[in-house]
């Protein structure tokens, strides 16, 4: 069978979770994607807790399907080395602060002489230019100044943390996805490759339309008080007797009047969207859901349609069903351990991706690679000796 993107090649400069994230993406649909990491430490995320052995369990996660060729691109041999990859690859991706390549003198405006077709795709914190170009920055300051995180949490709390990185992956790994698809696509039209030009903020930004929309009537969200949230006991999560907690999403009158109905609270229907009532109905569902357990919640509503769920901890969420029948979760093992992987999150019906379980060794693809582009034996030997590989 063949892979969508089966003959790309992507020359992955990033590491952590953006980028890598990104490139597994494109692996996962055949992209040959090449890690082209440093003569040091490489991707040091194989070096974060929590060890799974040799690595971290957390590098395994988002770096399936590719090779790795180390280069020390501030040597002139190395960098002659990287431009030869360049004139016979298609994508370029790096996730460094704005102006390294350039420093190097292997930014997109040198690139593309060496190859026109080339898509190099740069995924930053803040963007190619703007003031906050240079600035450091992580998750939590990109969620933050884009006000996503003054929007999780509870009335008059603090905002709260999740435990996911949004920006990384939702602002930065998938736009970076999406851009270079887009860019391979106007290459059929245009023969020329493209800068892509992705930013973490920018991605999460893009996440905010129905806040922005109630800006323009003056309306500004706030945390714990709106629609979805929690505000309003029809969308809402309740604790229950044994300290979990379930959560409803009622927001259509059919649902809401079927959940009281239930409850035997038929009083709370047509007060549903009554803003002035929300405090007391919520306090009383509150002391309502306590008095059964979570499971027992479950049961109880099971044959109900009012979109009500419990909220699952994350072992419970990767034995779900439906996660399971879906195939979001893939099970192996690494280093003798069995290891849960994400799955693939996009179904093609002619064109699956396919997950292939081996994780690259830092460089262990160097002389394959440079055999490739014409290097004979012996003057992958030098480079090695140098220290240039």
């Amino acid at each position: 069978m063949t892979l969508p993107l089966q003959g790309v090649t992507v020359l992955d400069l990033s590491r952590l979770l953006p980028g890598p994230f990104c490139s597994q993406m494109l692996a996962d649909f055949g992209a040959e994607v090449i890690k082209v990491e440093d003569t040091g430490r490489g991707d040091y995320l194989r070096d974060f807790p929590p060890k799974l052995g040799k690595y971290s369990s957390l590098y395994y996660s988002v770096n399936r399907n590719k090779k790795s060729i180390k280069l020390d691109l501030k040597q002139p041999e190395g960098k002659d080395a990287f431009r030869r990859l360049v004139a016979t690859s298609d994508v370029v991706l790096e996730g460094f602060r704005p102006g390294v390549m350039d420093k190097l003198g292997l930014g997109y405006e040198e690139l593309k002489k060496v190859n026109p077709r080339i898509i190099y795709c740069a995924i930053t914190g803040y963007g190619l230019n703007g003031p906050y170009k240079l600035a450091a920055g992580h998750d939590i300051n990109y969620l933050n100044y884009s006000a996503i995180s003054s929007l999780f949490g509870e009335k008059d709390g603090k905002p709260a943390m999740g435990d996911i990185q949004i920006a990384d992956i939702g602002g930065g790994a998938q736009m970076g996805v999406i851009s270079i698809l887009l860019a391979l696509q106007a290459r059929q039209h245009t023969g020329r490759g493209q800068l892509c030009d992705v930013a973490m903020m920018d991605g999460v930004v893009s996440w905010l339309p129905f806040v922005l929309g109630r800006l323009a009537v003056g309306e500004e969200a706030s945390r714990g008080t709106g629609l979805l949230a929690g505000g309003y006991a029809c969308y809402q999560i309740y604790p229950t007797r044994d300290g979990r907690y379930v959560s409803l999403g009622a927001l259509e009158d059919k649902f809401w009047a079927t959940f009281c109905t239930r409850l035997g609270k038929e009083d709370f229907i047509p007060i549903q969207m009554d803003l002035s009532r929300q405090q007391e109905m919520i306090e009383e569902l509150n002391a309502i859901l306590s008095q059964k357990t979570q499971a027992e919640w479950v049961e109880f509503f099971a044959q109900d349609d009012i979109c009500f769920s419990p909220v699952c901890t994350m072992k419970e969420a990767a034995h779900n069903p439906q996660v399971r029948h879906r195939e979001m979760i893939y099970d192996t093992v690494v280093e003798g351990k069995n290891i849960m992987l994400p799955g693939i999150p996009v179904k093609l019906s002619d064109t699956p991706g396919a997950i292939k379980a081996t994780f690259p060794e830092q460089g262990e693809h160097s002389n394959e690679i440079l055999g490739r582009l014409g290097y004979k034996a012996e003057e992958i030997a030098e480079l090695a000796a140098k220290g240039i590989i």
